[in-house]
C-alpha cells in the first residue's frame, strides 16, 4: 500500500492543544464531558495535550506513605493535591511537562494492555523523531522508561468499559525536585528522569508536542483536525 493509500485510509480525529497552564480541576470536567461525548458518538476521538501548574494526583492504588511531604508543605511549595478516578498511584504534573488526555472509544471488547502498549509506542516515537533514543518498556511496570528512571508515568480509566480518560505524562525540562514530595507511582525502587536530563540539551513542551502529535496520528491511524468551534 502507497503512502498516499495509508492517508486516504486515516479516521479523522480532533487534536486540541491548550494554551498556557491548564488548571487540573478544569481539564479533569473538560475531559470527563468530552468523554460522555464520545461514549455517545457525538464527537470522533480526541486528544488533548497541555500543560498543568504544578499539581500531585492520586489515583486508584495510592496510599498515604506514597506521600512524603505533608499536605500544608504541598500547598506552600505552590501545588495541589488531588484524588482522582485513574488506576496507579500518586504522580506530578506541572510546568515543562507534556500531558496527553487521549479520549478513545476502545469498542465493546476493550484490550486495555493494548490501549497502554500503543501509548508507550507512541512516546518512544516522539522521542525518536526528537532524537531521543534508547528509552523502553518496563515488563512490570507501565510507562516509558530509561532504565530504571521513568520518563513518562501512563495512568488510564476506561469509562463504561469502553471511552478511555486520562493519559500520559512526559517529563520535557520538568524540574525533577517536584517529586521529592511524593513515591512517584508507588515506586520505591526507581526514580524519575526528563528528556532534557536525557538529552543533555534543553527539550520543551512545546517542540515535542507536535511529534507527539504526530506519533499518536501513526500509531492509531487517525487524520487531526482541530476541535471546530462553538457553534452560536
Amino acid at each position: 500500500m502507497s503512502d498516499a493509500a495509508a492517508v486516504l485510509e486515516r479516521t479523522p480525529a480532533w487534536l486540541i492543544q491548550e494554551a498556557g497552564p491548564v488548571p487540573y480541576a478544569a481539564a479533569f470536567d473538560r475531559m470527563h464531558d468530552l468523554a460522555e461525548k464520545r461514549l455517545r458518538g457525538e464527537i470522533p476521538d480526541t486528544v488533548i495535550l497541555l500543560e498543568h501548574p504544578p499539581v500531585y494526583t492520586a489515583g486508584k492504588r495510592w496510599s498515604p506513605d506514597h506521600v512524603r511531604w505533608a499536605r500544608e508543605a504541598i500547598e506552600a511549595a505552590g501545588a495541589e493535591f488531588h484524588v482522582i478516578d485513574r488506576g496507579g498511584s500518586v504522580t506530578f504534573h506541572g510546568p515543562g511537562q507534556l500531558v496527553a488526555y487521549p479520549i478513545l472509544d476502545l469498542g465493546v471488547r476493550p484490550d486495555v494492555a493494548r490501549y497502554v502498549h500503543d501509548l508507550e509506542e507512541v512516546v518512544i516515537r516522539a522521542c525518536g523523531a526528537a532524537e531521543i533514543h534508547g528509552l523502553g518498556r518496563n515488563p512490570i511496570n507501565s510507562g516509558v522508561w530509561a532504565g530504571e528512571r521513568k520518563v513518562c508515568a501512563i495512568g488510564v480509566r476506561v469509562t463504561r468499559m469502553r471511552v478511555t480518560l486520562h493519559g500520559l505524562a512526559l517529563n520535557c525540562s520538568t524540574d525533577l525536585r517536584w517529586f521529592d514530595a511524593i513515591v512517584p507511582c508507588g515506586l520505591h525502587d526507581q526514580g524519575v528522569t526528563s528528556l532534557t536530563e536525557l538529552a543533555g540539551r534543553q527539550v520543551t513542551v512545546g517542540q515535542m508536542a507536535p511529534l507527539l502529535a504526530d506519533a499518536f496520528a501513526e500509531v492509531f491511524g487517525w487524520t487531526f483536525t482541530p476541535e471546530p468551534a462553538p457553534s452560536r
